[in-house]
């Protein structure tokens, strides 16, 4: 018996930081160390779109107002993108073990992440949420999109609203090309009730922006219903650009205020 108890008090508070392997002491809430769960902070990249955040090796892809060919194009359908940090070490470690552990309590650091870099300077009616087809959330339990909403307005007098339902079930984005993954994603969304949507300014949440397909593909279908601003909040942005893979990071500040058109 007293072995079987230490086996559980050894998976419920285990010895070591899930991500750094330090030794941990006491009995931490989450298996990490508290410098893995610190707010990162990390530099902004050289150049970058002020509309979707696209990070880019020189200014010449950007136009005299800060946009890149596909936002200034009008293929970019969001009016704002803001970020906590890159999509790698360990801020995309925590994210994994969030979503495919699963680990859903880490929604309250992760959350805070969010909340601490809301921005200020936008006005906002709702926070929504990107959605998942209910075959997906019912292999994983839950949204984590939802969860981490519902933790952003904690912090704000902003109401979540489920806006969006997935019409469709889609191949999963990893390793797909962004074209693919925009052709992937279309028409894969429909607002649920138009009155909720009407006129408004919207603040759609999620955990990764890779290229953006499926941000687009939500803000299209919410002005489609009428909203008249859509922003998007995401944990990690990730780098598309050549030479770097989809599942490396650019280098951005805490939140990029501004960014709006």
């Amino acid at each position: 018996m007293t072995r079987a108890a230490a086996g559980v008090l050894a998976l419920t508070f285990p010895d070591d930081c899930r991500i750094c392997g330090i030794r941990l002491t006491g009995f931490p809430p989450y298996p990490f160390c508290s410098s893995c769960l610190a707010f990162p902070d990390f530099s902004p990249p050289d150049f970058f779109c002020l509309q979707c955040y696209s990070p880019f090796y020189t200014e010449a892809a950007l136009d005299p107002d800060g946009h890149c060919r596909l936002c200034r194009g009008g293929l970019t359908q969001f009016d704002a993108l803001f970020c906590v940090g890159p999509y790698e070490g360990r801020l995309r470690e925590l994210i994994h073990h969030f979503k495919y552990t699963p680990m859903e309590r880490l929604r309250q650091p992760l959350g805070a992440f969010l909340r601490n870099g809301l921005p200020r300077d936008l006005v906002f009616d709702c926070l929504s949420f990107m959605p998942l087809h209910r075959k997906r959330q019912r292999e994983r339990g839950f949204n984590q999109a939802q969860l981490l909403a519902l933790e952003v307005a904690k912090s704000s007098s902003l109401p979540v609203l489920d806006l969006l339902s997935r019409t469709r079930h889609t191949e999963r984005q990893a390793g797909l090309s962004g074209k693919q993954r925009r052709g992937n994603v279309r028409g894969a969304f429909a607002a649920k009730d138009p009155a909720q949507i009407q006129g408004k300014r919207i603040l759609l949440v999620d955990d990764v922006v890779t290229t953006g397909a499926s941000a687009n593909a939500c803000a299209l279908t919410l002005k489609g219903a009428g909203a008249s601003f859509v922003a998007i909040l995401a944990l990690a942005r990730a780098d598309r650009r050549i030479g770097m893979g989809p599942e490396a990071a650019i280098a951005t500040k805490q939140f990029v205020q501004g960014a709006a058109r």
